[in-house]
């Protein structure tokens, strides 16, 4: 499933441009929506989806805003740390999980 153009944001890491967008909700698997993450794309051709979980709360309770942001180097160092664990953005499959802890 390819990412909107509408609500995403462009990062270039190593050379290569990519997609990305905080995800409300992880469409690719099971997900109960505590946790913050995001999604990443390759921008030229968009295959397998890099599905990022990075273990910091969705939520600050009580309100339902977001309680941290997802930082564009966060991003990059995401892209990086699948690339390295056989994350193959271009080539055609399901989506890539990738699990962060909360550091």
């Amino acid at each position: 499933m390819a990412l909107t153009k509408k609500g995403s944001r462009r990062i270039v890491v190593d050379g290569v441009e990519y997609r990305w967008r905080v995800s409300s909700r992880h469409w690719c698997c099971d997900y109960d929506g505590s946790t913050l993450g995001y999604v990443v794309e390759d921008a030229a051709r968009p295959g397998t989806t890099l599905v990022v979980e990075t273990g910091r709360p969705a939520v600050a309770e009580p309100n339902p805003v977001p309680a941290e942001l997802v930082l564009p180097r966060e991003v990059a160092a995401g892209i990086r740390a699948a690339r390295s664990n056989g994350w193959t953005p271009d080539a055609d499959g399901a989506p890539f999980k990738l699990l962060l802890s909360a550091a």
